[in-house]
């Protein structure tokens, strides 16, 4: 707590004086008795409560999450390189003070997820503060992430406050991306990796570019605004695999014949291509967390190893290999030292041209390091 870490583990606790339910409010005493701050109570949790405030006199109330939210939104609106942006993240978690509580903007509508107990608790004034600081049209729950388990808590998911548009577009970095709100992953599209698209526009031209695990096409469409010679787009959900084509449609100045969409596994796709003697010079390696937590690092480890490994032989001499880890379990050193030994492995020599992580959007709390969940590198051969 001397370092204002916003988590409490259950074996922290000395004794709970009184009575609390999931996510009441609860005054945060140390061991002599000093007044350390308040935090939401979550009896079911490892993490036993979450701080709201370090402030011993801190009021947790409605017009806490209403200067809070507000706060965090005027954050965003005053980051130069989140001006014109169609999709923003509005409230990352733990960075923003707001343990437990996630919030995406695309264009008018807000997406909200909940998955801590004291989250779940204050969700009207979090929908009310959104409505205050962003007016949007409308916010749509998103609560049905599996940590809600972990919680005690149920899923949640629902219109919340206005009505969902028939259709729902944002337009980032000057390509039109359709965004599924509903259905869609996490809050229906990743923004974290926002500039890290950027890139792979500006280093796309001329090259035959692979991506693996393309969701809905977001590397793929920037590969292709880039000028990329051909982009090659894995992944094994078929219903992405459809969104990423709606999306070439919705941008008719792109190259539709440049474009090749695969539904497969890619690790088995990646063997097909090397022992097809297939060959590119860019390829994206963004793969679903394969380490939730520290407890499944090895095994993860094995396979982020795995998909680098094919990565780095399929490439071309002078080749680049932007590669990403987004498992909170896996460090940025460990990450380091595995795509290090892929390259070994492989028989070539590799340099890191850059160091990639999440948009400005996603910060990272100098006491919580653990909110650095996403990594990358982009490395070049030969």
């Amino acid at each position: 707590m001397a370092r204002r870490h916003p988590w409490i583990y259950d074996a922290a606790v000395a004794r709970l004086d009184g009575r609390a339910r999931p996510g009441d409010t609860v005054t945060v005493l140390s061991d002599g008795g000093k007044v350390l701050g308040k935090a939401a109570w979550s009896p079911e949790s490892k993490i036993r409560a979450r701080m709201w405030s370090f402030d011993p006199d801190a009021v947790i109330d409605h017009a806490f999450f209403k200067r809070a939210v507000a706060a965090s939104v005027a954050r965003r609106q005053a980051h130069p390189a989140l001006a014109g942006q169609d999709g923003v993240r509005l409230i990352h978690g733990e960075s923003d003070g707001l343990p437990g509580v996630v919030v995406d903007r695309f264009g008018p509508v807000v997406v909200m997820q909940l998955t801590s107990a004291g989250a779940d608790k204050w969700r009207e004034a979090i929908v009310a503060a959104l409505v205050q600081a962003t007016g949007c049209e409308a916010v749509y729950e998103r609560s049905d992430s599996d940590v809600r388990g972990r919680e005690g808590l149920e899923p949640v998911t629902g219109c919340v406050h206005g009505e969902l548009p028939a259709a729902l577009t944002i337009v980032e970095h000057g390509i039109r991306m359709e965004v599924d709100v509903v259905g869609g992953h996490k809050t229906g599209f990743y923004l974290d990796q926002r500039d890290n698209r950027r890139m792979t526009r500006e280093l796309s031209a001329g090259r035959r570019v692979l991506n693996c695990f393309c969701y809905t096409g977001g590397f793929s469409l920037q590969a292709l605004a880039g000028g990329a010679e051909s982009v090659l787009s894995i992944d094994s959900s078929a219903p992405a695999l459809a969104t990423g084509a709606r999306n070439l449609a919705l941008n008719p100045t792109l190259d539709a014949a440049r474009a090749t969409w695969r539904e497969a596994d890619v690790f088995t796709a990646l063997r097909e291509l090397r022992d097809a003697g297939e060959r590119f010079d860019l390829i994206i390696l963004d793969p679903p967390k394969f380490a939730p937590s520290a407890a499944h690092a090895e095994r993860a480890a094995r396979a982020y190893k795995d998909i680098n490994l094919l990565g780095f032989r399929l490439l071309n001499p002078g080749g680049l290999l932007m590669t990403y880890s987004c498992s909170g379990g896996i460090g940025v050193e460990l990450f380091h030292k595995i795509v290090a030994g892929a390259a070994a492995d492989a028989g070539v020599d590799g340099r890191i041209l850059h160091r990639l992580s999440a948009a400005p959007d996603h910060p990272v709390g100098l006491s919580v390091p653990e909110g650095e969940y996403l990594k990358g590198l982009c490395c070049q051969v030969g």
